[in-house]
């Protein structure tokens, strides 16, 4: 199984948009700053995650993921 994760600093007001085979080690290493950009702060929490069956419909939601505005990706957490 692939997921598609989102997770937010509240220190930074910044949301971090992911891909990963394994949601538990990868939420671990950001929190441990073992991950370059998320590194420059320690209070991610998660906000959204979808399991995906391959990793191909995974990464083309993490893309369109990515394209989204802050608005729409919050409408997308509320819904």
């Amino acid at each position: 199984m692939c997921y598609v994760y989102v997770i937010y600093s509240r220190e930074l007001d910044v949301y971090y948009k992911g891909f990963t085979m394994n949601l538990d080690r990868r939420l671990e290493r950001h929190l441990n700053g073992e991950s370059e950009y998320t590194s420059r702060a320690s209070d991610w929490v998660s906000v959204y995650s979808k399991m995906y069956e391959t990793k191909k419909e995974a990464l083309i939601e993490e893309k369109r993921l990515k394209k989204l505005n802050r608005a729409s990706l919050e409408r997308l957490f509320q819904g």
